[in-house]
């Protein structure tokens, strides 16, 4: 029993320890993911801020400045200008391409500029990883001299959702390595009673506890770890009641749920074992439980 307990302790440890080392290398790596998300977020303002930039000189304004930008969105920002300004939209097509392809997650996007005076979308395009699935249209245009905000709308694939994905990921596995290593360390349900080792003699019935059989005039009957136990304790009080609540107590405490008819389907399935034997019977006492009944005086 000692050595059953030490092992047990010492599965539970290495579950505990698995357990925490996991958690752990989750927590690194998501504080790293972190680390990583911050700073590609910090490159990609940069890169908006250079699309205004280079959008400013190319309509010839070198002096004026491009306002700080705007996060609207969870994946969207807006660009705007401390002047009116004209461009040419092929210019600001090519800007945006040339410019964001250094941002390996922006690989879907939507750019929609805005007149800052009036509402409605001025000129809007949509860029894709797959080239054949872009939208751009109106090309070859100048756009009147006005106070423009261009929104960048980015499709939700990057590092966020990569982070998410990891870590909600994580959770079954963790869920899974834990019912694992439980059901491993889960101890067999002891029989109860001090004369698990005993041998009774019921009538002609002899029941070797130890080994779940019962030998009635040379015919050896297995039993079930549950009728061993139901009949464990019939052995050790015959012909005294005892209450369903005790047997149920005893025989499924640690197993969780009970169903109500489980007690009587097990005595049931153990009255047809020993039924060979007219000397010893289970019986039920009305109101209170049951009563193994063993006539020695046959």
């Amino acid at each position: 029993m000692l050595n059953s307990r030490n092992l047990l302790s010492g599965k539970a440890k290495y579950l505990f320890g698995l357990i925490l080392l996991v958690s752990i290398s989750i927590v690194c790596a998501s504080f790293s993911m972190n680390d990583s998300d911050d700073f590609a977020m910090a490159r990609r303002e940069v890169l908006l801020r250079r699309i205004g930039h280079e959008l400013l000189l190319k309509s010839g304004d070198s002096i004026s400045r491009v306002l700080p930008l705007k996060k609207i969105g969870e994946n969207e920002y807006q660009i705007s200008f401390e002047h009116e300004l004209t461009f040419q939209t092929d210019s600001l097509v090519e800007i945006t391409q040339r410019l964001l392809v250094k941002d390996p997650l922006a690989l879907d996007y939507v750019v929609n500029v805005l007149n800052y005076g009036n509402p409605g979308v001025a000129y809007g395009y949509a860029i894709s990883k797959n080239e054949k699935d872009d939208i751009v249209s109106c090309t070859g245009r100048e756009q009147p001299t006005a106070r423009y905000l261009i929104n960048v709308k980015f499709k939700p694939t990057g590092i966020s959702k990569a982070k998410s994905g990891y870590l909600l990921g994580s959770l079954p596995f963790l869920a899974f390595v834990g019912f694992i290593f439980l059901k491993s360390v889960k101890p067999g349900r002891a029989l109860p009673g001090p004369q698990f080792d005993s041998v009774f003699t019921l009538g002609s019935i002899l029941f070797d506890a130890k080994n779940r059989k019962i030998n009635i005039n040379g015919n050896i009957t297995d039993l079930t770890g549950t009728e061993t136990r139901i009949l464990l304790i019939f052995a050790s009080t015959p012909n005294e009641t005892i209450e369903r609540s005790r047997l149920q107590k005893e025989i499924w405490e640690d197993e969780g749920v009970i169903v109500g008819r489980s007690l009587d389907m097990f005595i049931s399935k153990l009255r047809k074992k020993i039924e060979s034997d007219p000397t010893v019977k289970i019986v039920v006492v009305r109101g209170k439980g049951y009563k193994l009944e063993v006539n020695n005086g046959r």
